[in-house]
């Protein structure tokens, strides 16, 4: 079931009127003001935006099928004019949706959207009249928190589920599961939320840092690119922590991509995304081998994903189809799904749910909500997330270690830095 009509499930205009200009930025997220933003990055490209011209708040599993109409409809009806036709200009609405299948999706258009890929900028405005072009500057820099302290829960309870997933799946209940846990931080004044989000970017650029309604991260993996017909998505699965000492690393990598364990997870996840793609694509390309995806605190097994998609395609229906993958919720699906809520005790809300933007063409990018965090209402305190795919021989101790190093980064991230002049000059770059 959605969420009945009315203010709090949709409010939109009777007509959008978008205009998109050309514009010159530097640095997206140094526009965007303390409250109410929403950003989707990548190595220094991408949107941001804020403000509300439109919102849609829904609920139930029918919850990607009426985000999808609520968009159709919108879009029908907008009048946009377009000077750059860049993927994020135009009509756009950024948007989360939870992990579970009951869960609740929100959508999002912005009165204003900056977005810049290479060397093309642009800054629209959405509303319900013709808008003039925004003044665009630098806001106020991002304040970084003064004290964090953060609580990692009971580990023993959580590596006690996971012995109790390889024992159901030794018994033949299922192939993989993937398993969640949280920590919990907390801050002596409500957070500013660019901090962490600054920090991210700049710590992670090959990654997708977003934020929406005060759930950010930093996530890896592409559930799905949407971009005039072609459908792309990264899946990862099978990780190592890295150590710091290239040689150790490079050999680290080596085991990575003989590992038996490892490679057996990531083929049940390239395998749920391949068959899921197979219903909009007229053919599906992979990598012929998965590859090691370097990041700064872990490596992970990789492989791409591709497909053409008929005209009039929607990023939403692909995005339906997709999630849960096995990259974040287990093989089979169904029970792999019933098995986390029996014994993951964690109620994951928008974590390892699909997160990003979808255009007036029905295009977007939608990438998973891992290595990420959701900030209370009051900005005081923050839950932050990390899941292992848990298969046949997984030791959970060393699952235990894998989830303390996918906390590292929004950990790292919401930690006071250690002194005033690091601050200034990690405010600086904001």
């Amino acid at each position: 079931m959605t969420n009945p009509a009315g203010p709090e499930a949709a409010s939109a205009p009777a007509r959008l009127v978008v205009r998109t200009r050309r514009v010159e930025v530097d640095d997206l997220l140094s526009l965007v003001p303390e409250h109410d933003f929403l950003a989707w990055v990548h190595d220094g490209d991408g949107i941001v935006g804020w403000g509300r011209a439109a919102r849609l708040n829904v609920s139930g599993p029918d919850r990607f099928t009426e985000a999808r109409r609520w968009w159709d409809d919108l879009r029908q009806h907008a009048v946009v004019r377009d000077e750059v036709s860049a993927p994020g200009s135009g009509l756009v609405a950024f948007g989360s949706f939870d992990f579970a299948p009951g869960g609740r999706g929100h959508l999002v258009v912005p009165e204003i959207v900056v977005g810049r890929r290479g060397d093309t900028a642009w800054v629209s405005t959405l509303g319900s009249s013709l808008l003039p072009a925004p003044r665009l500057a630098p806001a106020s820099a991002p304040v970084p928190p003064r004290q964090t302290e953060i609580d990692p829960g009971d580990p023993g309870t959580w590596t006690d589920a996971v012995a109790s997933a390889v024992e159901r799946i030794n018994g033949g209940d299922l192939d993989k599961v993937v398993l969640a846990r949280d920590a919990h931080a907390r801050f002596d004044e409500p957070l500013d939320a660019r901090w962490p989000v600054t920090q991210l970017a700049n710590g992670y650029p090959a990654c997708w840092t977003f934020h929406v309604d005060g759930f950010f991260g930093s996530t890896p993996e592409m559930l799905v690119r949407l971009d005039s017909g072609l459908m792309t998505s990264r899946v990862l699965a099978g990780t190592i922590r890295r150590t710091g000492d290239e040689a150790r690393d490079a050999a680290l990598a080596g085991s990575l991509a003989r590992s038996s364990k490892d490679l057996e997870e990531h083929e049940y996840a390239v395998r749920s995304v391949a068959d899921a793609l197979q219903a909009h694509c007229s053919a599906v390309t992979c990598s012929e081998a998965p590859f090691v995806l370097h990041l700064p605190n872990v490596m992970h097994l990789a492989t791409d994903v591709a497909g053409v998609v008929p005209s009039g395609t929607s990023v939403l229906s692909v995005v339906a189809d997709l999630h849960p993958s096995a990259a974040v919720g287990g093989t089979p699906t169904d029970a792999a799904v019933a098995l986390i809520e029996e014994i993951e005790n964690l109620d994951r809300g928008r974590y390892a749910g699909p997160v990003g933007w979808i255009d007036g063409c029905g295009d977007g990018e939608w990438g998973i909500g891992l290595r990420a965090a959701q900030l209370a209402a009051d900005g005081r305190s923050a839950r932050l997330f990390a899941g292992c795919g848990i298969v046949a021989d997984s030791v959970p101790a060393d699952e235990l270690a894998e989830s303390e190093a996918k906390l590292i980064p929004v950990r790292s991230a919401l930690t006071a830095p250690p002194d005033p002049a690091q601050a200034a000059g990690g405010a600086s770059r904001g």
